[in-house]
C-alpha cells in the first residue's frame, strides 16, 4: 500500500472512530482533559504502526489495547492517590440514551469510586462489552483474573448504586 492510500485509510478511521476512541478514554480515565492526551498519545501510537495494523484488519482493537496500556502508564508516572472526577450532565458517555442523568451521574461516580485494577476491566468488559478472552488478550491477563476482579468490581458497583441497575 502507498503512502498516500495508507494516510487517507488511517485519516477516515480516525475520522469515523474518535468520538467513541474519546468516550473509551474517559471511561478509563475520568477526566476529559486526560481522556484527550490519552487518545492523542494511542492515535500517535496508531499512526506509527498503521501498515501492520491494518493488515491485521482489527485497528480498533489495537486501539483499545494502546488505550488500556498507555493509562496504566500515566497512572504509574502520576502520584498514586485515587481521583474522583465528577462529571456535569452534559458529558457524552456510552450508553447515556439508556440512563437518565441522575443515573448517568451515579454509574460514573461509581465506576471512578472502583480500585484501578477494577475500573480497568470493568469498563472493558461490561461497558465496552468484551467477552472475557478479548478482555484478558487486550489486558495481558489471564482469564480467570478478569473474571474474579469484574465480579469483585460488579459487586462494589452493585454496592455503591443499591437499587440502581449496574452496567
Amino acid at each position: 500500500m502507498r503512502r498516500n492510500d495508507r494516510e487517507a485509510a488511517y485519516t477516515a478511521f480516525v475520522l469515523a472512530r474518535q468520538d467513541h476512541l474519546r468516550r473509551m478514554a474517559l471511561a478509563l480515565c475520568g477526566d476529559w482533559h486526560d481522556a484527550d492526551d490519552l487518545l492523542q498519545t494511542a492515535l500517535i501510537k496508531l499512526y506509527a504502526a498503521w501498515s501492520r495494523v491494518a493488515k491485521d484488519g482489527n485497528p480498533e482493537a489495537y486501539v483499545r489495547r494502546i488505550l488500556v496500556h498507555a493509562n496504566i502508564d500515566a497512572h504509574r508516572t502520576r502520584q498514586r492517590g485515587v481521583r474522583t472526577v465528577s462529571l456535569d450532565s452534559g458529558a457524552e458517555v456510552p450508553g447515556r440514551e439508556r440512563l437518565g442523568s441522575d443515573e448517568q451521574s451515579a454509574l460514573i461516580e461509581a465506576v471512578q469510586s472502583l480500585p484501578e485494577v477494577q475500573r480497568k476491566l470493568v469498563v472493558p468488559r461490561h461497558w465496552l462489552g468484551l467477552d472475557v478472552r478479548e478482555t484478558a488478550r487486550e489486558l495481558n491477563l489471564a482469564e480467570g483474573t478478569v473474571k474474579s476482579h469484574s465480579s469483585r468490581g460488579l459487586a462494589a458497583l452493585q454496592l455503591a448504586l443499591g437499587d440502581q441497575q449496574v452496567v
